[in-house]
């Protein structure tokens, strides 16, 4: 009985089980390479693709943390969770 409790404490509003640190990290990193993918292809598509060094790769990590933060206030911050 006690377990059962455990797993609808650990649930979200939606019913969903939360998801750890290390998920959403994961995601995030994955999410990253898709954007890159598609931006890739497309630059290609627009004409030729211009080799990048380690600087571009570290700006883009950084604008696209500054860019998903507005989803984590909504998500953590703004969001009734009662």
């Amino acid at each position: 009985m006690e377990k059962s409790r455990d797993i609808e404490a650990s649930a979200d509003r939606a019913g969903a089980p939360l998801k750890s640190l290390w998920l959403r990290l994961f995601e995030l990193i994955i999410l990253y390479f898709c954007v890159g993918g598609i931006a890739a292809v497309l630059e290609s598509a627009a004409g030729n693709r211009f080799p990048q060094g380690w600087e571009f790769y570290a700006i883009n990590a950084c604008l696209f943390l500054v860019l998903a933060f507005p989803g984590f206030v909504y998500r953590y911050l703004k969001r009734s969770h009662g």
